[in-house]
């Protein structure tokens, strides 16, 4: 037992020490804290009492006891409530650890402190956190995967969410821009455009507002005058803009204008109100110089503020994206891929179906984070990032949003991607990192070209050999429902070597109806037989749906994601119901759900309740005249 023991200690220090905590075993050297411990006894006799790990992180406490069985987590009455008695202290992990986190407020000038109850191994255990106050009434939270919500940099972000129940900033952010989206729409909504011109008309004005710090454009100028209209004005600040942002060649930026003529043509947001006496174009500069202007202009985040405002006057706009088969990837989604195939600032990323750019913003935020050489940094922005887009508006959405995220927008490309022979993209590109998003439900038996999967495959010999890719596609899309899509996953196992599939939340994309999954790939290189790839079920990842809101943190998505790279990059291990490593054929269905097997030992309860269900079965046969079913040979066969 004492090795396991040790066992289980070594397990708890490493997984402190991947979250960057650092705490003392069985002891501390903060003298009021050590102070505290002498008289922390679980037995009450006022001796010493030794929490496994114990340390400070910022203003919180951090206090964790473990165990080496699961079954011996916790202890409750039958009102649910963690035992206090001297044997449930002793003998469970989180009543001891609970135990601990009262003493030192009792004890200390701490007023903080998080207890963590841990038990079981690598594998299969439970992380059970407990917050105590001075209150000293304990707040029970929900179990964790990791420690990484508890190191410096997220500890207060978890108090505040958990805890304390607040929003965190990233969510006050998203509901503001959300609510300057349903204010923007209804502005846009005046102006009789089109779904597809209330992007551009939006993006347009960001463009002409990027001039106001060269004295190019001014929103005093926006006067409605007749002969020279508002419109005219921020058109030229776009093409002065795209001439400073070296936007080339002509034609690119010609067919670019072309979007934005929009602006200067249309004459309902051009003329002047005559009570207001102001345009439609003036309210609308703004609004957008005051709201997202300055969010763009001063912060460094990945957010990708085009795609949200295009996502939400899409949830007003009768779902005309959904039906191009448009499904903008969530942030938290697009951050993910890039983390998965640790994206290094050397790679070449390519993202066929760019959309609003989402994929390229976040592998741009990940590269340039990860060097401060300055020629390094421009090799990031003006080679590495490549896009291509079918859709003219989309395309030109993508390039202004690369544009006000400072650059990456020269190899962007207004094609047809099914329409390019890969093997040219690969000669002119060399991309090493393929990220995709295709349209969806696109694809027919008429038409397979545009299944899913086959824009996979396409991706994949689009990539230099050894290239890893990531596409984020349907469920259907990996099971093979048709021949062709059969035969395409056949295709692909001869040519590239799938590493992987994860199945994700239902509600990724949520207001759309799709059950998505992200399929891993190493370009290039043939399937082995013997490779074994792993399946994840990642449907709790840690957000859940908000009203009003959509998709939202519910406070433990960075557990929940730290915990899925670790199984994914193989540090951890984790039960079958969360990973299936194994072999696979093309005709199998490539998710955890078709792998899955029940690897989990009965516990002596569960072969109880099966005993007590077995014979209460018995016994109802029995009463009901049917006990022959029991006899001895009833079930044999004659």
């Amino acid at each position: 037992m004492a090795k396991k023991e040790a066992q289980t200690d070594i397990w708890v220090y490493d997984l402190l020490k991947s979250a960057h905590i650092t705490l003392e075993y069985q002891g501390s050297t903060i003298a009021e804290i050590d102070k505290a411990l002498k008289t922390a006894s679980k037995a009450d006799t006022g001796k010493s009492g030794k929490p496994e790990f114990i340390g400070v992180v910022k203003d919180f406490v951090i206090v964790i006891e473990n165990k080496v069985d699961t079954a011996m987590h916790e202890c409750r009455d039958k009102q649910n409530n963690l035992l206090e008695d001297t044997a449930s202290k002793q003998d469970y992990a989180l009543n001891g650890a609970l135990h601990y986190a009262k003493h030192l407020i009792k004890h200390t000038s701490y007023k903080k402190v998080i207890a963590l109850g841990v038990s079981g191994d690598e594998k299969r255990h439970r992380i059970t956190p407990v917050f105590i106050d001075d209150s000293l009434y304990p707040k029970e939270l929900a179990d964790v995967e990791t420690f990484v919500s508890f190191n410096e940099a997220n500890i207060d972000r978890y108090y505040h969410r958990e805890v304390l129940q607040e929003a965190s900033e990233e969510e006050k952010t998203t509901v503001e821009i959300l609510k300057d989206a349903e204010t923007l729409h209804e502005m846009l909504w005046k102006g009789g455009l089109t779904n597809q011109e209330k992007p551009l008309v939006v993006s347009g004005i960001l463009l002409a507002l990027r001039e106001e710090s060269f004295k190019g454009f001014s929103i005093d100028d926006l006067t409605g005058d007749s002969v020279k209209s508002d419109g005219k004005k921020i058109y030229d600040a776009i093409e002065a803009n795209l001439t400073r942002a070296n936007v080339s060649p002509t034609t690119k930026r010609d067919k670019i204008l072309a979007q934005f003529a929009v602006i200067r043509d249309n004459r309902k947001i051009n003329d002047k109100d005559p009570k207001s006496q102001r345009t439609l174009l003036r309210e609308y500069t703004e609004f957008l110089r005051e709201s997202i202007h300055r969010s763009i202009l001063y912060t460094q985040s990945a957010d990708d503020y085009l795609g949200l405002f295009y996502g939400e006057f899409m949830s007003y706009s009768g779902k005309d994206g959904q039906n191009l088969g448009i499904v903008l990837t969530p942030k938290h989604i697009t951050e993910l891929f890039c983390d998965l195939v640790s994206l290094k600032p050397t790679d070449r990323v390519l993202d066929p179906c760019c959309g609003t750019g989402g994929f390229l913003i976040a592998a741009m935020h990940s590269m340039l984070a990860q060097t401060e050489d300055a020629n390094q940094q421009r090799s990031i922005r003006k080679e590495q990032l490549m896009g291509i887009e079918l859709q003219d508006y989309m395309f030109t959405i993508a390039t202004t949003n690369m544009i006000l995220r400072g650059d990456g927008k020269s190899n962007l490309h207004n094609l047809d991607f099914l329409a390019e022979s890969p093997s040219k993209i690969q000669k002119e590109m060399h991309c090493t990192v393929g990220m995709m998003n295709p349209p969806y439900s696109q694809g027919s038996k008429e038409d397979p070209d545009k299944y899913e999967i086959a824009f996979t495959e396409h991706l994949l010999n689009s990539l230099s050999e050894d290239a890893r890719a990531l596409v984020i596609i349907p469920q259907s899309s990996v099971t093979g429902k048709t021949t062709v899509e059969k035969s395409i996953k056949r295709n692909i196992l001869k040519h590239h070597t799938l590493e992987g599939v994860i199945t994700l939340n239902n509600n990724t994309f949520y207001g759309v109806g799709t059950n998505p999954c992200i399929a891993i790939f190493t370009a290039g290189v043939p399937h082995s037989q013997n490779k074994k790839c792993k399946f994840i079920n990642f449907e709790d990842d840690g957000f859940s749906v908000a009203k009003h809101v959509g998709l939202v943190d519910n406070g433990t998505a960075k557990d929940r994601r730290q915990h899925l790279l670790d199984v994914w990059n193989g540090r951890t291990e984790a039960e079958s119901k969360f990973c299936v490593e194994t072999t696979i054929e093309a005709e199998d269905e490539w998710l955890h759900s078709f792998y899955y097997f029940n690897d989990e030992i009965p516990s002596e309860d569960d072969f109880r309740k099966t005993m007590a269900d077995y014979l209460s079965f018995q016994f109802n046969m029995i009463t009901h005249g049917r006990g022959y079913l029991f006899e001895k040979g009833a079930c044999d066969e004659e």
